[in-house]
């Protein structure tokens, strides 16, 4: 009996891992595991952040790197998004937020062959540069989370 108990043990230990995502939560992120693979996640995303009406920035992956140089990695992206007039609201606030734009997404693989899609809320982001100026970013970075909140549920719903 005690043989039984410690393989199903062992077993759900085993399968809660396999399925763990590769991103885990932190303090200011959004992280959702999905079911669909890397490549269904990242061209989701693209069309999610289109939808948004916002602009695709930037968009880098290490693991498309390594391909080049023959070697295989897991797959991750790095998308930055964002939008000209809320890159000079940002900027009418605090100069220095400039460093942080455009505010990124993050598609990874997971081991089992599902993604996870993590990003830090604008609002975190942007929570140093709070006060700085004379207009707040506050309301700028309320707005961009519930854009980024709507991109990343278009594309992982």
């Amino acid at each position: 009996m005690l043989r039984i108990i410690l393989a199903v043990s062992a077993t759900l230990i085993g399968f809660s891992v396999a399925n763990a995502g590769t991103v885990k939560p932190r303090d200011g992120w959004v992280v959702v595991d999905t079911t669909q693979s890397y490549s269904a996640l990242a061209a989701r995303l693209e069309t999610a952040v289109k939808a948004e009406k916002m602009g695709l920035v930037t968009s880098a992956s290490a693991s498309e790197g390594a391909k080049a140089a023959g070697i295989t990695i897991p797959g991750n992206r790095v998308i930055g998004v964002f939008r000209n007039n809320f890159a000079r609201r940002m900027l009418g606030a605090s100069i220095a937020a400039g460093i942080e734009a455009p505010v990124r997404f993050y598609v990874t693989e997971n081991s089992d062959g599902t993604s996870t899609l993590s990003y830090k809320k604008p609002s975190f982001v942007f929570s140093p540069y709070y006060g700085e100026g004379k207009n707040d970013i506050r309301g700028l970075a309320s707005e961009l989370d519930i854009i980024f909140s709507k991109i990343a549920d278009l594309a992982t719903k």
